[in-house]
């Protein structure tokens, strides 16, 4: 650009004008960019039972262990709804283990974590032994009031809260390893 030209356009008459278009240009082009993407409901795993093999219930029941895996993982994504246990109605947290495990292992669940936390079944104590397909129990000072579903990995599958979507976890993540009382076994 000629010297002449550049004083031109920074001097107060010329720049003000120039300056004030190229600001409005930039803005518009702003404006005009996609629209902002949420937050991912699956994230790269951070927990540190990542590593462990998977492990399966009884050999019997692999299958019907990876029903229930395949059926939990393709419900994310799904809203949360308080009461709700189908994809259509969206979910809330006991409607969706009741919902997996009616259509993969053709068993009925109660429409309750707390109910569904004394059904028969084997006590997992450790995270480390979980297998997939097992139930998580989550809980406070008043006793159980969340449920999920093990996947493998550290991972479990579960609809936590009002306004969000059925989402994959790290088990170990940083409130749940906190209000983590015991997985459920009912595929042996």
């Amino acid at each position: 650009m000629p010297a002449d030209s550049l004083q031109r356009a920074n001097s107060p008459r010329y720049g003000g004008p120039l300056a004030l278009l190229g600001i409005a240009i930039l803005l518009l082009a702003g404006c005009a960019s996609g629209p902002r993407r949420h937050e991912p409901t699956y994230k790269p795993s951070h927990s540190a039972l990542a590593d462990l093999p998977p492990q399966a219930p009884s050999a019997a029941n692999a299958q019907v262990a990876n029903d229930v895996l395949f059926r939990a993982m393709a419900l994310v994504g799904t809203p949360y709804k308080w009461g709700g246990n189908t994809p259509e109605s969206g979910f809330d947290c006991s409607g969706l283990v009741d919902y997996i495990y009616r259509h993969a292992a053709d068993i009925l669940l109660p429409h309750s974590s707390r109910a569904m936390a004394d059904m028969q079944g084997r006590k997992i104590q450790r995270m480390t032994e979980l297998a997939s397909g097992d139930l998580v129990f989550f809980g406070n000072h008043s006793g159980i009031d969340h449920v999920g579903v093990y996947v493998g990995q550290g991972r479990f599958v579960h609809a936590p809260n009002s306004g969000g979507t059925v989402r994959l976890d790290d088990i170990d993540g940083p409130y749940w390893v906190d209000h983590f009382e015991y997985g459920k076994r009912l595929l042996d």
